[in-house]
């Protein structure tokens, strides 16, 4: 059988395994004689890897991804023309039957990587050009590509069906109940523990043309960022702060390896030891420098993973080009409510000081509603120095035509929060640390260099309790992630921490103007802040029990 045939055919039968089925438990298997056939040689490994990442591009994956970490949280709110299972939510009015609760799409995505992790040795026992080293790198890949689907699961539903075996045997029941959330984490961090070793560190050299997959497929770094944020959930201070340390100290030594090969850097500059891309390059008078880097352009010095989105690429970056704007107009089906954006510039906003340039990136007025432009705008350049109202800014942007924006997991700014956070959580004396992680952070956003000006944040006016401490690192999480698909994940993940709502409704319920003490109520039960088994879900798997919090609504419909 030829490659290409073979390709064609494991192709058409992965399709009809992984997306003719309404549920991942309810996947019918390949044929065995077509997988004997296609499993023979690197390449077809390979071939299945790259349809890992190819699920994570999906329509269906990148949506939900918004959805479940951002469209609940004090974010976003209504926009232009939302479809009614976006509004339903936005209204808390979240049941079973609403597409959103499909989570197909995901386990599709994690039933390509159980196979590559399968196959892959097997290929590596019969083809002389295919090295162990190889094949372990591979299934490093695939298994953090899975351990990363399974994360967005149990944030977004808690407890989840869990399996690493593929769906490769007529004999195979998935037919398994949900493992609770605790297990499921601990198996993501054991996992990813032993095959840390084993990832690529750097695929090409960073003055390659090809450097851009170095943070648009998994690394060693990507993988360590990922238990990073693990072991946060986890409540482990101290393996977080070890993997947090190990990116950071990565990011020192692309930096001191960029001097020494450029001799200068304008755009990078250290903020105490810490290299950040500069707001404003040395020599120039107007900011927007670092947006137009990390979003503008994409797989930045700060980003660690990515999904990497070209303009001519069939699949395209459709939450950024559908929710955030749409077809090239300023207003997309989402929008931020005012108090995230309105009169900064006036110095009038309780979450932005008026020389933070991350509110000026990511929002735009458009008539009495504040449409999302991170990653829709390509590049962004304004001035924030003697600012009083918004003309003073003389703001300049371009637009992406279509939806070529990547889409960022991790990045540089995400090591030092999570740090901070674990800092704060280990006690005062790691008070200091944290203010300095997320001082560093508000820092480069405020263009505050020893050329500029002063530090907007002061360390006294924080560090005399954990309170104060947690809610400065909460805004600046906000502030630095907004729109990024991280903050209902926050607010979760505080939630469980405290052992109640109580901060998550306060915060949550700010965006809202109607029906705000009755959403309050709704979301203090403590398991209404995870998403409900879709009913498709149900039916396939009577294993699955509903979350109380929905178990009166199974058999409600979403008006059409």
């Amino acid at each position: 059988m030829n490659d290409k045939l073979k390709h064609i055919i494991y192709g058409a039968c992965l399709a009809c395994a992984l997306s003719s089925c309404s549920d991942y438990l309810d996947i019918l298997p390949m044929n065995e004689v077509v997988l004997e056939n296609y499993w023979t040689e690197k390449s077809d490994v390979i071939s299945v890897v790259n349809s890992c990442y190819e699920s994570l591009e999906s329509s269906d994956c990148l949506t939900r991804m918004g959805v479940w970490g951002e469209l609940r949280s004090d974010n976003l709110r209504l926009g232009s023309n939302v479809p009614n299972e976006i509004n339903e939510i936005l209204k808390e009015n979240l049941l079973p039957s609403n597409p959103m609760c499909s989570w197909a799409r995901f386990y599709e995505a994690i039933n390509r990587c159980n196979t590559v992790c399968h196959y892959a040795p097997e290929v590596q026992a019969i083809d002389p050009n295919y090295t162990l080293e190889e094949m372990k790198a591979n299934i490093a890949e695939a298994s953090a590509i899975r351990a990363l689907c399974y994360f967005y699961l149990i944030r977004t539903f808690r407890d989840v069906p869990y399996t690493t075996q593929p769906s490769i045997d007529d004999a195979q029941t998935y037919v398994i109940p949900a493992t609770p959330f605790n297990d499921v984490l601990d198996s993501l961090i054991i996992d990813l523990e032993k095959v840390k070793g084993d990832a690529v560190r750097r695929y090409y050299t960073d003055d390659s043309p090809n450097a851009y997959q170095n943070s648009s497929k998994i690394t060693r770094w990507a993988i360590y960022a990922l238990l990073a944020d693990l072991y946060l959930w986890k409540g482990d201070w101290d393996n977080c702060i070890k993997y947090c340390d190990l990116v950071i100290d990565f990011k020192r030594q692309q930096y001191e390896e960029m001097l020494e090969r450029e001799g200068n850097v304008n755009n990078i500059a250290l903020f105490g030891n810490i290299p950040m891309i500069l707001e404003k390059p040395v020599g120039s008078t107007v900011c927007g420098n670092a947006y137009n880097e990390i979003f503008g352009t994409g797989n930045s010095f700060e980003s660690i993973f990515e999904l990497y989105f070209r303009t001519n690429q069939s699949q395209q970056n459709t939450w950024v080009s559908t929710y955030y704007t749409n077809n090239n107009n300023t207003m997309g089906r989402l929008s931020a409510p005012d108090f995230l954006c309105k009169d900064v510039a006036q110095g009038n906003n309780a979450v932005f000081k008026k020389t933070d340039g991350r509110v000026y990136e990511a929002s735009e007025l458009d008539n009495s509603r504040y449409a999302i432009t991170k990653y829709v705008r390509r590049s962004v350049s304004f001035s924030n120095q003697n600012i009083t109202k918004e003309s003073d800014l003389n703001l300049t942007s371009t637009r992406r035509a279509g939806g070529d924006a990547n889409w960022i997991f991790y990045r540089l700014s995400d090591m030092l929060l999570i740090k901070a956070e674990a800092e704060i959580q280990k006690g005062e004396a790691g008070y200091p640390t944290a203010f300095m992680l997320i001082n560093t952070v508000n820092k480069r956003a405020n263009d505050i260099t020893s050329a500029t000006r002063s530090d907007t944040l002061k360390m006294a006016d924080y560090t005399s309790s954990k309170a104060s401490m947690e809610e400065l690192l909460l805004e600046e999480r906000q502030r630095e992630f907004m729109f990024e698909g991280k903050r209902w994940f926050d607010l979760v993940r505080i939630a469980r921490r405290d052992g109640n709502n109580t901060r998550l409704v306060s915060l949550a319920s700010r965006k809202y103007i109607e029906n705000v003490n009755a959403i309050k109520i709704k979301l203090a039960d403590p398991n209404i802040i995870y998403f409900p088994y879709a009913k498709n879900e149900l039916k396939v798997n009577p294993l699955l029990v509903q979350n109380p919090a929905f178990g009166n609504e199974e058999d409600n419909e979403l008006t059409k």
